[in-house]
């Protein structure tokens, strides 16, 4: 890995703890930064992870040791993919990439500007649109309202229906785009409207996140480029 790449993770990784540090905040779930990783105590809200390290060659037992294993179902994002946890009982769930896109305005987009969800009402209107009926709505709370680095963002129809948006969130020197969806042709529809969003909101900060399988191809005909590989390890 060369050593702009590496700074890429470096900063993805950390990027990324910080959105599930702020996520697991509005479920109640206490989270600490260590010098290795940032873990949970206690088990983190769906589709979040237990632990994120934030260096390479971090301690196993460390990282496992800080999360709880009682129970089966804790998760560890190995943001260096370099973790070997099947002693303590773990299994690659699935292999994924960080991405990076410099700073600036995505390709082509011609359509309205996106919002950003401002009240507890966006709030929940956006979630409903990223569920689409999925019965997980209620993971995105209005707590998230009280959180400055994060930003949900919004593209809205003419009647007011929230067609499709993004998760922007903001730590040192990037800005990281998750949870990107569209109502009607998936992220490939809404990837353009985000990026403007993100230009528009927060210019000259470079955009980082991971993905993996058919999300990640359409990041990268995005004009976003593969920084480096990612696990993600499933106890039990």
């Amino acid at each position: 890995m060369t050593t702009t790449k590496r700074s890429l993770v470096l900063a993805s990784a950390r990027n990324n703890a910080d959105w599930c540090a702020v996520m697991s905040r509005t479920h109640g779930v206490p989270g600490e930064f260590g010098a290795q990783a940032w873990t949970a105590p206690v088990r983190t809200p769906p589709y979040y992870p237990d632990a994120v390290t934030l260096v390479p060659g971090a301690d196993p037992a460390e990282v496992t040791g800080r999360i709880d294993l009682t129970v089966p179902g804790a998760t560890v994002k190995d943001s260096f993919a370099d973790l070997d946890l099947t002693a303590a009982g773990f299994q690659v769930l699935f292999v994924a990439a960080w991405i990076h896109r410099p700073a600036g305005p995505p390709a082509a987009f011609s359509g309205a500007p996106w919002e950003v969800a401002g009240d507890p009402d966006a709030v929940r209107a956006w979630a409903d649109a990223w569920d689409d009926g999925g019965g997980d709505a209620d993971l995105f709370r209005p707590a998230l309202l009280d959180d400055p680095a994060t930003s949900l963002l919004a593209a809205r129809a003419p009647d007011g229906r929230i067609t499709a948006g993004a998760v922007a969130s903001r730590s040192e020197g990037v800005l990281g785009l998750s949870n990107v969806f569209a109502r009607d042709g998936g992220a490939d529809a809404a990837r353009p409207g985000a990026l403007d969003a993100a230009h528009r909101l927060f210019p000259g900060l470079p955009v980082v996140g991971y993905e993996h399988g058919e999300e990640l191809d359409t990041a990268l005909r995005h004009g976003f480029t593969a920084a480096g590989p990612l696990r993600i390890w499933l106890h039990g």
